[in-house]
């Protein structure tokens, strides 16, 4: 699985960006795609994820700023940022969640997109 993201940027505290995420399956379905962030020195955390079936899970600092959307039929994973605080300045990473009818499921990971809120 490929997975490939865009909408990265830097915006001033307040405002809004849209991050995209475009997966490449091939053979495998995908159970749940989502979006990480890590901070310079700190752990990578989950921000929001989706499941296949359109169930939707957000980390608390996250809830009610930002909305997670998928489109199955695209392989497409967006998450709309809102208010954006400089504390959410993060290189963010798409996740799947995939796997082959012959195996189990496995994480895939995108190579990250820079967003920086300024103060």
């Amino acid at each position: 699985v490929q997975l490939v993201e865009s909408g990265g940027g830097l915006v001033q505290a307040g405002g809004s960006l849209r991050l995209s995420c475009a997966a490449s399956r091939g053979l495998f379905s995908i159970n749940a795609m989502g979006w990480y962030r890590q901070a310079p020195g700190k752990r990578r955390e989950l921000v929001a994820v989706i499941s296949s079936g359109g169930s939707t899970n957000y980390a608390d600092s996250v809830k009610g700023r930002f909305t997670i959307s998928g489109d199955n039929a695209k392989n497409m994973v967006y998450l709309q940022m809102n208010s954006l605080k400089p504390e959410d300045t993060a290189v963010y990473y798409c996740n799947a969640e995939a796997k082959l009818p012959w195996t189990t499921s496995t994480d895939y990971w995108g190579q990250g997109t820079q967003v920086t809120v300024s103060s």
